[in-house]
């Protein structure tokens, strides 16, 4: 089964829905209605379906599934201007490849709450970036989890990029700081540093992360240039009061979402990038390095809608 095609299937309970609830070829105004409902229980969240509808109305189609596709690949888009671009039908899928993300700065601090796939998508990310030519390597920061940093080593050692580690229990921010000195020393492209599954409610864990931001600036100042959080797809509207709570602590300028090959709600990522203006960076739809790819609006909608 190609990526594409794993993603479809993560959305199908998603675009179901959606088109078994909404009467397609019934009066344009009773669809918007209905239309309206199933956004919402996609977890589009209230405001942005509003926008949604909204935008589908103002483009006087006939074909509403169509105006609907090209709305929510706007909301999509965090940046102003490539917006409009795709209004105007430029960027839309199948208009461009897809190019290489490339991050901002030389050290991602990712970060995310326990259990959504965190280390194994620093792994994947590390082979995505080593493939293109980039000299890549980790700080196992998880520093809390029995045996944290030992799988982010062993994910190290299966594909050639070496890591930075610490003992059980260490402070992952003299670990970051560490890493981000070594990182200068050896001439190294990018530092993906890992650390531990915070609950977003609990300040004192937040608080944390700050201070691991802090010490890898103080190593390598301007750095870390992105901070990137994990996200589970399945956790919905949660997953929005993830960002916020992160984007609060320590300012995120990504998202990877991971999971979207089970029972997703996918419709999460409208609010997502509409209320932060966070760009989702990456999604994740299996265990192979190859099915983590980076996100295209147009693309995902298409899989979201059919």
């Amino acid at each position: 089964m190609s990526w594409l095609q794993r993603l479809r299937e993560g959305l199908s309970k998603t675009r179901e829905n959606i088109a078994k609830s909404v009467p397609w070829n019934r009066d344009p105004e009773e669809v918007l209605e209905e239309l309206e409902y199933a956004l919402i229980s996609a977890d589009v969240g209230v405001e942005a379906t509003q926008e949604v509808i909204e935008e589908v109305r103002a483009s006087g189609k006939k074909d509403l599934r169509e105006a609907l596709k090209q709305a929510l690949v706007v909301q999509l888009e965090p940046d102003l201007l490539r917006a409009k671009l795709r209004k105007v039908g430029l960027f839309n899928r199948g208009n461009i490849q897809k190019t290489t993300i490339e991050p901002a700065g030389q050290v991602i601090l990712m970060v995310g709450v326990n259990g959504v796939g965190k280390t194994t998508t620093i792994a994947k990310l590390g082979q995505y970036y080593q493939s293109r030519g980039k000299k890549v390597m980790f700080c196992a920061g998880d520093t809390f989890r029995a045996a944290g940093g030992a799988q982010l080593g062993i994910w190290g050692e299966r594909i050639g990029i070496p890591v930075i580690q610490g003992p059980e229990g260490s402070d992952p921010a003299a670990l970051a700081y560490d890493a981000a000195m070594a990182r200068k020393a050896r001439g190294m492209d990018l530092l993906l540093v890992d650390t531990a599954g915070r609950l977003h409610t609990k300040h004192n864990l937040m608080e944390e992360l700050v201070k691991v931001k802090r010490s890898i600036a103080k190593a390598d100042p301007g750095e870390p240039g992105e901070v990137w959080l994990v996200l589970d797809a399945v956790t919905g509207q949660n997953g929005l009061e993830q960002a916020k709570k992160f984007n609060e602590a320590v300012g995120l300028t990504g998202v990877v979402v991971t999971k979207l090959d089970g029972t997703a709600k996918g419709g999460v990522l409208v609010p997502i990038v509409r209320e932060l203006g966070v760009p989702i960076k990456f999604i994740g739809v299996g265990e192979a390095a190859t099915d983590l790819q980076p996100f295209d609006a147009g693309e995902f909608v298409e899989a979201l809608l059919g």
